[in-house]
């Protein structure tokens, strides 16, 4: 299978399964039709799609999930993120970070764990993400139902969802007091 498949179907599903009522959710990167496929999986949602420069269009806290494909987080994006993500948002997006270079991992979820209740990295295939959220835990607020309605997937499952989030033991105290679960 290819690592595509699996990192355009977690980075939609992981959010819009873990958020129990993403009316309105906004991606921010690149979207291929793959991404654009999954997106249509969750009709019930309104879904804007543009560049980082859509963040600093927005005014209201109305967004409730943030998916940034292939951009890299940094303090003002976060701070636009902050500024119009709800008080129950959550935001997921890839980090440049593998195994071998956890100073990066660490970087990102400080970064992102200053603004949120809730910052926890997953892994699929060669890929780390980071999902962080206002309110909604990624395996305990987990919406079963969603999940396996969801249809013509390769790759994501409720099982998979889950499974994600759990690292080797080493890694898992590499990143105590540093992921906020």
């Amino acid at each position: 299978m290819k690592d595509t498949i699996a990192f355009n179907e977690m980075m939609v599903h992981v959010p819009l399964c873990t958020h129990q009522e993403a009316s309105n959710v906004l991606v921010i990167g690149t979207i291929n039709e793959e991404i654009e496929n999954q997106l249509q999986k969750h009709a019930y949602a309104n879904i804007e799609k543009g560049d980082v420069a859509l963040l600093n269009s927005k005014n209201d806290k109305d967004i409730d999930v943030i998916i940034l494909t292939d951009v890299e987080i940094d303090e003002i994006l976060l701070a636009n993120i902050n500024r119009i993500l709800k008080d129950d948002g959550l935001i997921t997006f890839a980090t440049s970070a593998y195994s071998k270079n956890s100073d990066k991992l660490k970087a990102d979820l400080s970064l992102v764990g200053e603004k949120f209740w809730i910052a926890m990295p997953f892994r699929f295939g060669h890929n780390t993400s980071i999902i962080a959220s206002k309110r909604h835990h990624p395996t305990a607020d987990l919406n079963l139902q969603r999940a396996d309605l969801l249809d013509g997937l390769e790759y994501y499952s409720a099982e998979i969802h889950n499974a994600s989030f759990v690292f080797p033991a080493a890694e898992h105290k590499d990143l105590t007091g540093i992921a906020k679960r």
